[in-house]
Parts: C-alpha cells; sequence; structure tokens
C-alpha cells in the first residue's frame, strides 16, 4: 500500500517508537491520528505537523476512548488506511518475591494496555478499513502493524507480565491477518530488541554498557526511526502478510 495519501492511526504516537513512526508516515505524504495519553508531547506534535495530523486523548484499553478517537480521526480525514500500535507499557516483578506472591492487579494492568489495548484498537480500525476502496493488483483496503518486542521470546526473570503480553501481540497478529484476508486488511508484528528510548536513556552508563554487550551487530541500541523504517516497508509490501519480525540486531536477552 502506498503511504501518500492515505490516513493513519499510531497508538502511543507522542513520543518514542510511536513518534518517529508518526513523522515518517507524515514525510512519506500521509496524515496521522495520534493516539495517547500524553496531552502535552501529543498537542505539541500536532501543533508541528499543522494540518497533517490531529491529536486525540485516548486509553487503548478503553472502549469507549478508541472508538471517540476513531470518530475523530474519521471526522477530521474521513478513511483510516493505516494502524500502528505502539502503545505499551513494562513492569518488573518477579512471580514470588520476599515470600509475596506478583501482584495481580500489576499483571492485569500490563495485559490490559499492551494485548487487549492492542486488539481493542484494531479490530475497530480495522471496521473502517473495510469500507476503502480496494486499491492495486492484490485488492487491499488497509495494513494493520503491532508492536511486540523481543521478550516475547526472550523474557527475563522479573517480566512475566510484560512476557506475556508481547507474546500475545505475536500470537495475536496472525489469526488476525487471517480473519481479516478477505477483507483485504493485512496484519503484521515488530518486536523491537533494545532501543534507545527515555528510560534507556535515564539509565547509569555501567548499567547501559551492560545491557549493550547483549547485542551483536551493530552493537549500539535501536533508534526509533529504525522501528519507523520497518513499519513502512510493512506498510508498502504487499505480500507481507501474519510476520513477526524480531528487529534486535541478532540480540538474544540472558535471563537476567
Amino acid at each position: 500500500m502506498q503511504v501518500q495519501g492515505k490516513v493513519a492511526i499510531v497508538t502511543g504516537g507522542a513520543s518514542g517508537l510511536g513518534r518517529a513512526t508518526v513523522e515518517a508516515l507524515v514525510n512519506a505524504g500521509a496524515r496521522v491520528a495520534i493516539f495517547d495519553l500524553s496531552d502535552e508531547l501529543g498537542n505539541a506534535l500536532a501543533a508541528e505537523l499543522g494540518d497533517a495530523a490531529i491529536y486525540c486523548h485516548v486509553n487503548v484499553s478503553d472502549e469507549q476512548n478508541v472508538k471517540d478517537g476513531i470518530a475523530a480521526a474519521m471526522n477530521a480525514f474521513g478513511a483510516i488506511h493505516i494502524c500502528i500500535n505502539c502503545a505499551g507499557i513494562g513492569s518488573a516483578s518477579k512471580t514470588v518475591s520476599k515470600g509475596e506472591a506478583h501482584p495481580l492487579e500489576q499483571f492485569q494492568r500490563i495485559i490490559n494496555v499492551n494485548l487487549i489495548g492492542t486488539f481493542n484498537v484494531l479490530r475497530l480500525a480495522a471496521v473502517e478499513m473495510t469500507r476503502n476502496a480496494p486499491e492495486g493488483v492484490s485488492g487491499e483496503r488497509g495494513v494493520i502493524v503491532n508492536t511486540a518486542s523481543i521478550a516475547a521470546w526472550d523474557g527475563q526473570m522479573g517480566q512475566a507480565a510484560y512476557g506475556a503480553s508481547k507474546a500475545g501481540v505475536v500470537g495475536l497478529s496472525l489469526p488476525v491477518a487471517r480473519d481479516l484476508a478477505r477483507d483485504g486488511i493485512r496484519c503484521n508484528c515488530i518486536a523491537p530488541g533494545l532501543f534507545e528510548t527515555p528510560m534507556m536513556r535515564g539509565l547509569p552508563d555501567k548499567v547501559r554498557e551492560g545491557i549493550q554487550m547483549q547485542i551483536e551487530y551493530p552493537k549500539r541500541f535501536g533508534l526509533a526511526e529504525e522501528y519507523a523504517k520497518l513499519a513502512l516497508a510493512m506498510i508498502d509490501n504487499p505480500y507481507l502478510n501474519g510476520e513477526s519480525v524480531r528487529l534486535d540486531a541478532a540480540s538474544r536477552l540472558p535471563p537476567r
């Protein structure tokens, strides 16, 4: 699918991987609805991008919030062709620590945002995609890109909730691709490795160096724009469907 002239939703679009993807889409000629909870960052980015973007305050795990955000995107731009799910949160808690069980509320919160939130947005966006006119020899109507993590396979100690949520996103993507095939909608998944994020930048140098040793080549943290490049490549290639692609410079996470 050509990005030029299309309309995209990007969740978690006000910062990090999501922001880089929003900027790449706009630079490629798309208009974008930024879904996020950070009003300050979201409004600032939308103002910077002008008529090519709007900001919507959206909690991805809340059904009505997402419906309202999609309605705003439709009202502003008239269609939805692309949905990129970058919204996600992390946690660190062992299954049992100091004689206490992992807090169930914490586990549920991670699943609600990372897994249920991803499905909540894509299912509602897909409804609007089915109404698009088919495009090209494949008759495409839409493209969905989900965001997992290499923790889906390599989850470390303390990542039971996070690893489970991201494994769920991987497991979700192929059945969704199969469900939506007859409608001309593709669904793929990116599983980033160790990326240069605000959380990573806040770590002490020695900790960063230790983490970086787990990366093979290039021996550095990934850049948000590298995620965005892969997302746009997934949109562009009509034969790429139902895949989960690790973007990790050949890194494999150790147990801790």
